[in-house]
């Protein structure tokens, strides 16, 4: 298992994974329009501060994660995602362990960040095995479907 860098032939990949307007939202928020497209994917992964990764098992892309720059030593895990075929086997646990390695490692992290949706408990709860608390709650900012949903922020000293 190993994280490696999301490249522009990746693009598809991510495109086929992301495949309702319900999972867009979950797993990129406001920021990506349904369906998602080459072109919002190249415009958000070429942002200096954004470093995409895919997550790869056995030879076969698992998954896909983001580093966001906040500050020189603060760093934000963003858009979490696990094929559909390797959900429920602990690979996000996995996935995660290795991008706080990395970030402590390769860019002398000391502050990782996240933000999760309130309702999202099983990702909510992963957080928690690795180290990360609630630091705030944000209501009325998110909803979908009329639904509101609020968003938990979470972060891990390193």
């Amino acid at each position: 298992m190993e994280l490696r860098a999301f490249e522009k032939e990746d693009y598809e990949l991510l495109i086929g994974w992301i495949d309702s307007d319900k999972l867009n939202y979950l797993w990129g928020g406001p920021k990506f329009e349904f369906p998602l497209n080459f072109e919002q994917i190249s415009r958000h992964c070429t942002q200096p501060e954004v470093l995409p990764f895919i997550f790869v098992v056995s030879g076969e892309n698992a998954g896909y994660i983001e580093l966001f720059k906040v500050a020189e030593s603060h760093f934000r895990i963003c858009r979490v995602f696990v094929s559909s075929g390797f959900r429920g086997q602990g690979i996000s646990k996995q996935m995660l362990g290795q991008l706080i390695e990395l970030a402590k490692e390769k860019y002398t992290t000391n502050v990782l960040s996240l933000a999760v949706f309130e309702q999202n408990t099983v990702a909510r709860n992963c957080y928690e095995s690795l180290g990360f608390s609630v630091i705030s709650y944000e209501v009325g900012t998110r909803s979908f479907e009329g639904e509101e949903w609020g968003l938990l922020h979470m972060e891990k000293r390193l």
